[in-house]
C-alpha cells in the first residue's frame, strides 16, 4: 500500500469523524445551545451545504496551489475549525463554523481521490477510492462512537477538542507522506473541457444515484440516536455501541464496494442499490424491536459505503480525461443529498410523523436510484460507451 494512501486515510477519518459525530451527540448539543433537536439537525445539513457548494469553489479559487500545499492548509483549517467549535457561544456561531470547516471538507476530498487514483493502475482504482472512502467508515467505528461516548460523559465540547487533536496528527501525516506532484497532471485541461465532461451522462446520472442514496442514509442517521432511544427503546448509554455496528458493516461495505467496481462495476451498483431500498424497508418494521433493529442498523452501514464505492469509481473513471472540477463534485453530490436528507427528515418531524417515518423516506429514493443506474447502463451498453483516457501525469 503507497504510504501516501496512509496519509490521505489518516486525514479522511479525521474529517469523517467530525462530520457523523454530530448525529451522536445531537441532543446533547441541542440541550447546550438552547433549541430543539430538529433545529440542531441543520448543523448536519449546513455543514452539508458547506461541502456541495464551498468545496468546488474552493478548488477551483486554489487551483494554482501545489495538491500537497492545499491538502496541508485544508487541514489546519479543520484543525482550528474543532478547537472553534469547541468554544462555540450559541447555534449561530456553532453553524457558521460548521459551514465554514464543510467548505474546507469538500475541497479536500476532491483533491485526495484525484491523487489516490493517480497513486495506481486503472484496474486498482476502485480500491484506491475504497481507502479514502475507509477513512469515513472506520470513522464511524472508531471516531463517532468515541466522540459520542465522550460527549456523554465529559461533554459534546469535549468532543471537539479531541477531533483538534487528531487533527494534528493528520497535519503531520500529510507533511511526512504525501510527495509534492503526486498524481499531478503535466497539463491542465482547461475549465471549458472540464464542464464538458460534467454532460457525461456516466456523470450526471451518479451524482442523481448519489443525492438518492444520501437520502436514504441521512434521512434516518441525521435522527438515529433520538429514534433507537424514543422508537426502538434503547437507553442513551447504548447509541454508541449500535453506532459503532454501523460502522463495522460500513467499512466492511467499502471495501466490498472497491472489490465490486473493479469487477463488475454497474452490474454490481444496481443490485446494491436494489438491496439497499429493501433493508431500508426492514429498519421501518424491526424499528420498535432492540435485536432486529441493531441487526438492520450494522447492515444498512454495510451497504450504505459498499454503494458509495462505484459511484465515486465510476465519475473518476469517466472523467478521467478532466477530473479536477469532477473530483470537487463528488462530495458536493453526496453532500446536497445528505442536506436534502436532514431538511427531509426535519419536514418530516416537524409534520408529526414520527422517527419511525424516516426509513421509508429513504425507500422511496432508493428506488428511484435503481432506475437511474438501470437507464444509464442501458444506454452506455447500446452506445458501446468507454471510458476516457486520463491526462498524463508528471
Amino acid at each position: 500500500m503507497p504510504l501516501p494512501l496512509i496519509a490521505l486515510f489518516i486525514a479522511a477519518f479525521a474529517f469523517g469523524t467530525t462530520e457523523f459525530v454530530i448525529a451522536g451527540v445531537l441532543p446533547q448539543v441541542a440541550q447546550g445551545l438552547d433549541v430543539s433537536i430538529p433545529a440542531a439537525g441543520y448543523l448536519v445539513s449546513g455543514y452539508a451545504l458547506g461541502i456541495a457548494l464551498g468545496g468546488p469553489l474552493l478548488t477551483l479559487a486554489t487551483h494554482r496551489l501545489s495538491r500537497k500545499t492545499l491538502l496541508l492548509c485544508l487541514t489546519i483549517l479543520f484543525t482550528l475549525g474543532q478547537v472553534a467549535c469547541a468554544l462555540a457561544p450559541d447555534f449561530t456561531s456553532m453553524l457558521a463554523l460548521r459551514v465554514a470547516i464543510a467548505v474546507g471538507h469538500g475541497a479536500y476530498f476532491g483533491v485526495a481521490m484525484v491523487v489516490a487514483a493517480g497513486l495506481v493502475r486503472e484496474d486498482q482504482r476502485g480500491m484506491a477510492v475504497a481507502l479514502i472512502l475507509a477513512g469515513l467508515t472506520v470513522s464511524n467505528v472508531i471516531g463517532v462512537p468515541a466522540g459520542t461516548a465522550i460527549g456523554n460523559i465529559w461533554g459534546w465540547r469535549a468532543t471537539f477538542w479531541v477531533m483538534g487533536g487528531l487533527g494534528v496528527v493528520a497535519i503531520a501525516a500529510i507533511a511526512a507522506l504525501v510527495p509534492a506532484t503526486t498524481g499531478a497532471a503535466a497539463q491542465k485541461p482547461g475549465l471549458i473541457h472540464e464542464v464538458r465532461a460534467l454532460g457525461r451522462q456516466q456523470v450526471w446520472t451518479s451524482l442523481i444515484i448519489m443525492l438518492m442514496l444520501m437520502i436514504g442514509q441521512f434521512g434516518p442517521f441525521t435522527y438515529i440516536a433520538p429514534m433507537l432511544q424514543e422508537v426502538t427503546g434503547l437507553s442513551e448509554a447504548w447509541v454508541p455501541w449500535v453506532l459503532l455496528l454501523n460502522g463495522v458493516g460500513a467499512t466492511i461495505g467499502v471495501f466490498l464496494g472497491g472489490r465490486l467496481a473493479d469487477w463488475k462495476l454497474m452490474p454490481s451498483l444496481i443490485t446494491l442499490l436494489a438491496m439497499q431500498a429493501l433493508m431500508l424497508a426492514v429498519i421501518y418494521t424491526a424499528s420498535p424491536y432492540p435485536l432486529p433493529m441493531i441487526a438492520a442498523i450494522t447492515v444498512w452501514g454495510g451497504l450504505n459505503f459498499a454503494i458509495g464505492t462505484p459511484i465515486q469509481t465510476r465519475i473518476l473513471s469517466w472523467t478521467a480525461d478532466a477530473s479536477g472540477l469532477a473530483s470537487s463534485l463528488i462530495p458536493s453530490g453526496f453532500n446536497i443529498g445528505i442536506a436534502i436528507a436532514a431538511s427531509l427528515g426535519a419536514a418530516v418531524l416537524n409534520a408529526g410523523y414520527g422517527y419511525r417515518a424516516l426509513p421509508l423516506l429513504g425507500t422511496i429514493a432508493m428506488l428511484v436510484a435503481v432506475a437511474v443506474a438501470a437507464a444509464s447502463y442501458i444506454v452506455e451498453r447500446q452506445r458501446n460507451q468507454t471510458p476516457p483516457l486520463p491526462a498524463p501525469a508528471e
